[in-house]
């Protein structure tokens, strides 16, 4: 027998009594500030298993009942909204069915994108145009109700009704779209995508780049084609609770099998390598590249201080190399390998595609609508771009906030946010000559500026030299690889295929750097503290008012973030000398290949951060005052040969005399009026 109206208000009446007296009292003390309850499915389960069940197979139905008993229990006339969380159908965004139409689920996801909060007419008031008598019309759905007829005079003339925007009733109205979490998406799914609208005092609390769980009823809206109607419907969800998810990691299951199985490989002493060895197993070498790689994985500890300062945990990565060193094949397998891991195409991205936008079209019914990047969408996990080098420089420069500040602020057609973007990034690259010149230092050919290459805590330069011991090996790797996949295609076994598989499974490895990252935050031991210090001075000492300043401040909280991760991968909670001396032996081998003066042989970090060396800046220093002297002289400037003949004296090569002139014009510096001749600018 079917439940009545009134059976289900006495319910529900006392229900709210017996359960959530305090917390609906709290509600009307703090009206309009709080407008809804919100109130637990298990609590009302344990109540009335009936009523629970009534209310998961048609919410249509009871919840408008619920929100009546709520409005009848307020002592004036606070309309306030129920609120149900812990829904116990959860439904995969994937899996949403039209068996699913009509029913309260749960739905968890990423916000993709949003539009800005509009009036929504709940009850609109109306004006007979013949006898002057207000109609009051109860809007339900997404179609706006106009009155058919007139109840006091039957006057039904098209078009014979006033609306009243004033005296109606209105509400807040918000539209999202979430998609599937990127760790849930297998082989390179595209994410599925569910609309959701909200109202009243659930709008404006969510932006793009939140994970959320959703709770609310599945209906459909039917797909019009020109005139014709379609037999085909679009779902949305109408919310009833919405909450921001800052869990980490959870996502994944991590059963006490799979904990057991973590905690007994922490255990073994050659972890480190074993972990390595479990990157990318095809790919032949490069046992520096994955070291810093499984680092990236696993991360440092970020941190909040008191005075309000974010520093970020997140280690970000360069890979610079030859064509057909395997870069992109790298990028690809670690995005996959993350437990979070978004790859795109530097070549195929823009600023707007990276980080967020305001877009104009259908979502948002012809209105601008916020719509997240891939760095937001990458919240809290890894974010792979290919090809860096191929990106416009306006896109590129909208990566440097998101990388140090770990945000996206985003102020455009009216709509301005900061959204979160608290990713690693993996970002890869050809040399600016396509392959590595041996003449032309390595810094002049990464097509990079240098305040983004600054920001990057390993940059990895892989080169493609010839060589017949290195060649022979890489050959016979590459060749069993393909003769190895040649013979699984056909069911068959092979001998030697281990090398070619991870020593983790790649399920289980995930599982291992997610309970990593949850559950260890290492400190800082104090021979881990005093190693890094030692290091950190020593470099510095070295450093003179003439020589190059060897290492900054920002490659010392390199070494804490490399160190906090190294101790992550053996799951321990401290970070010892050994993890110390990891993070410094990294950062050497990617100073020396990249930030190495040839003329002193020191470490000069402003070949990273300003794009010329110590030693040449001194050089143009001396060549600025050449020209400075000299161009009173002449009309046209300084002429060429007196530079050369200066410069000559002071013991600079005649030829970096005219790659550095060329540079400097390049820059803005000088300029030439005349072949031969140079001015300041």
């Amino acid at each position: 027998m079917e439940t009545t109206e009134e059976e289900f208000r006495n319910s529900w009446e006392s229900f709210i009594t017996a359960y959530y007296q305090d917390g609906f009292d709290r509600v009307v003390m703090c009206y309009p500030e709080q407008r809804s309850l919100e109130i637990d499915y298990w609590d009302l389960d344990r109540f009335d298993p009936e009523l629970g069940d009534d209310l998961l197979k048609d919410p249509d139905r009871v919840v408008p009942i619920a929100e009546a008993v709520l409005r009848s229990l307020s002592p004036g006339d606070e309309e306030i909204g129920l609120r149900i969380i812990n829904v116990p159908e959860k439904v995969p965004i994937r899996e949403i069915r039209s068996s699913h139409i009509g029913r309260l689920i749960s739905v968890e996801g990423l916000v993709k994108r949003c539009t800005d909060v509009r009036p929504k007419v709940k009850t609109a008031l109306f004006r007979c145009d013949s006898c002057t008598e207000p109609i009051r019309v109860e809007q339900e759905g997404l179609s706006f109700r106009e009155p058919v007829i007139c109840p006091s005079c039957n006057s039904n003339r098209k078009g014979g009704f006033t609306f009243l925007p004033n005296d109606s009733i209105f509400s807040d109205f918000q539209k999202l779209e979430i998609q599937e979490n990127p760790e849930e998406l297998r082989g390179g799914e595209q994410p599925q995508t569910l609309a959701i609208h909200v109202e009243g005092d659930l709008t404006g609390s969510i932006w793009p780049g939140d994970r959320v769980v959703a709770n609310g009823v599945l209906h459909t809206k039917q797909r019009i084609f020109g005139t014709t109607k379609l037999r085909e419907f679009n779902i949305f969800m109408d919310c009833i609770s919405i909450r921001p998810e800052e869990r980490e990691y959870e996502e994944l299951s991590i059963t006490d099998e799979d904990v057991e199985r973590i905690i007994e490989l922490s255990e073994d002493k050659s972890i480190m390598e074993i972990i390595i060895a479990s990157i990318s197993p095809t790919i032949y070498g490069m046992r520096e590249e994955k070291e810093g790689l499984a680092i990236q994985l696993f991360g440092g500890v970020p941190k909040r201080m008191p005075d309000g300062t974010r520093i970020r945990g997140d280690v970000h990565i360069l890979i610079v190399g030859d064509p057909g060193t395997a870069k992109s094949q790298m990028l690809m397998y670690m995005g996959e390998l993350a437990p979070r891991g978004i790859y795109t195409s530097g070549r195929g991205s823009s600023a707007a595609g990276l980080t967020a936008a305001a877009v104009k079209d259908e979502f948002g019914e012809g209105r601008w609508s916020l719509e997240a990047g891939a760095l937001v969408l990458g919240d809290k996990g890894l974010v792979c771009v290919d090809e860096i080098d191929k990106m416009k420089p306006e896109d590129r420069s909208a990566m440097h906030e998101a990388m140090e500040q770990q945000r996206v602020s985003i102020a455009k057609a009216g709509i301005t946010a900061t959204l979160p973007a608290r990713c690693a990034m993996l970002g890869a690259a050809n040399p600016k000559y396509g392959r590595f010149d041996p003449d032309v230092p390595i810094s002049e050919q990464i097509n990079l500026p240098p305040t983004l290459l600054s920001r990057f805590d390993l940059i990895m330069l892989i080169r493609d030299l010839p060589n017949k011991e290195a060649d022979s090996l890489m050959a016979e790797h590459i060749l069993k690889a393909h003769r190895l996949g040649e013979e699984m295609a056909l069911g068959r076994e092979v001998e030697g295929a281990d090398s070619y598989t991870p020593q983790i499974d790649r399920e289980l490895f995930k599982k291992y750097v997610a309970y990593a990252k949850k559950n260890h935050s290492p400190v800082l031991s104090k021979e881990a503290e005093e190693k890094l210090k030692n290091y950190y001075l020593d470099l510095r000492g070295r450093a003179s008012a003439d020589s190059p300043l060897p290492i900054t401040a920002r490659q010392l909280e390199a070494f804490v973030r490399i160190s906090e991760a190294s101790a992550r991968m053996r799951l321990s909670d401290i970070v010892s000398e050994e993890d110390a001396d990891r993070a410094i032996r990294l950062i050497e081998h990617s100073l020396r290949q990249i930030a190495m003066d040839k003329e002193t042989g020191m470490f000069d970090i402003d070949i990273i951060a300003t794009g010329t060396p110590h030693s040449q800046k001194s050089k143009m220093l001396k060549i600025r005052g050449i020209i400075k002297g000299r161009e009173g002289e002449d009309s046209r400037g300084a002429p060429l040969d007196a530079i050369l003949e200066e410069c000559s004296k002071s013991g600079i090569d005649e030829e970096d005399v005219k790659a550095l002139l060329a540079k400097m014009r390049d820059t803005g510096v000088i300029y030439s009026p005349q072949v031969g001749f140079y001015k300041m600018v």
